[in-house]
């Protein structure tokens, strides 16, 4: 079959597949899309059309982000959400990752048990956990720093780090850890040395999710975080929500900055983010 021929034939067997694939990408697309350009519209022309007619006669502005970034506690807000998140997000994939290598290639008495009990964490609602969790903060005297909150993110999103990592390591070349501990290696060194850039790509991913989850986390921010000065962007922007009720304009640019910083880590590491989705489907 000529080259042409053999275009056209892949071209007939998948283009459906990629029209589908295309035509729900765009699905998904177009509320971002509207979303944005919701943002750059002025009050009167967010309510006396929709999104879509700006194609049609172009008018955009920057006043809608100016006033929400000078809105009052906006601008903190983005900084506490950076700072409950970054933490948030390495302490489980660190600690996950020491415990996933334990799992996966320690002996040890329970391991089995201990690594089931730890999966069966997965489907423990978080709600029926928030009552002890915070008597046991505040028992801590820890009502008033952002250590409570790193805290509670990190002992729920434990399980499933442990879980996913647990199951990628288990893929990892036997061969390259029993050479490691022959060239005498210890645990910590074949963890560092061996393991971890082995699963950069699984690592990456999780990071990505954890961020994900943490950023745009509301319930864990109203009960873990009392301190007016430390409520998160998402709190904040459920506040304007209540006193800006109508404020469309307002209230897209204040979502649209809430997506701005997950926008950037996806498309940073994105990368790694199919790999790390890919690793272990062929071998």
């Amino acid at each position: 079959m000529t080259a042409p021929g053999l275009w056209l034939s892949r071209l007939a067997r998948r283009g459906p597949l990629h029209l589908t694939l295309g035509l729900i990408g765009l699905l998904w697309l177009v509320p971002s899309v509207g979303l944005l350009v919701t943002s750059f519209r002025t009050r009167p022309d967010i309510a006396s059309s929709g999104w879509w007619t700006v194609f049609a006669s172009p008018g955009f502005t920057l006043q809608n982000y100016r006033e929400v970034l000078g809105a009052q506690g906006m601008v903190d807000g983005f900084v506490n959400s950076l700072l409950i998140t970054v933490p948030s997000t390495l302490l489980p994939v660190m600690i996950g990752a020491l415990a996933a290598y334990a799992f996966t290639w320690l002996r040890f008495p329970g391991r089995d048990g201990l690594f089931l009990l730890v999966v069966a964490l997965m489907v423990v609602p978080i709600q029926m956990t928030f009552v002890p969790v915070l008597r046991m903060l505040n028992a801590l005297e820890l009502s008033q720093s952002y250590v409570r909150i790193w805290l509670a993110h990190t002992a729920f999103g434990l399980p499933l780090v442990v879980f996913l990592l647990r199951n990628f390591f288990v893929l990892l070349p036997v061969e390259l850890i029993e050479a490691a501990r022959l060239d005498g290696a210890s645990d910590l060194g074949i963890f560092a040395r061996v393991v971890l850039p082995l699963s950069v790509p699984a690592l990456a991913s999780l990071t990505i999710l954890q961020f994900l989850a943490v950023w745009n986390d509301l319930l864990m921010a109203l009960v873990f975080i009392q301190a007016p000065t430390a409520l998160p962007l998402t709190v904040r922007l459920s506040q304007m929500l209540s006193t800006y009720g109508t404020e469309w304009h307002l209230l897209s640019a204040g979502a649209f900055i809430l997506m701005g910083s997950p926008l950037i880590v996806f498309f940073s590491l994105q990368r790694y983010f199919v790999q790390g989705l890919l690793a272990g489907s062929v071998k």
